[in-house]
């Protein structure tokens, strides 16, 4: 009886710490969802104010080709130190 206790804490205790690690994924997901979208809209404010106005009136296509550059650019730059960081540790 001793012997079934004890493997029903373990089986719990690593339950709660899958749990745990479930949920800080789950956190990290939706944090790192709100930055992607803050960038988002900072990048299409800096085209809208400053690109639209230098190229005047074709600049539907050619606003959304330095958008989507500079969010390229961002996405592998934050991909690529991440990882960095994750292949040193």
């Amino acid at each position: 009886m001793a012997r079934i206790i004890r493997r029903v804490r373990k089986h719990l205790s690593s339950l709660r710490r899958d749990i745990l690690k479930q949920m800080l994924v789950l956190a990290t997901s939706g944090l790192g969802l709100v930055a992607a979208l803050a960038w988002n809209e900072l990048i299409k404010e800096t085209v809208t104010q400053y690109i639209k106005p230098l190229v005047g009136g074709a600049s539907g296509v050619i606003s959304l080709l330095i958008y989507a550059v500079a969010v390229t650019i961002l996405a592998v730059a934050v991909t690529y130190n991440l990882t960095k960081l994750v292949k040193k540790n």
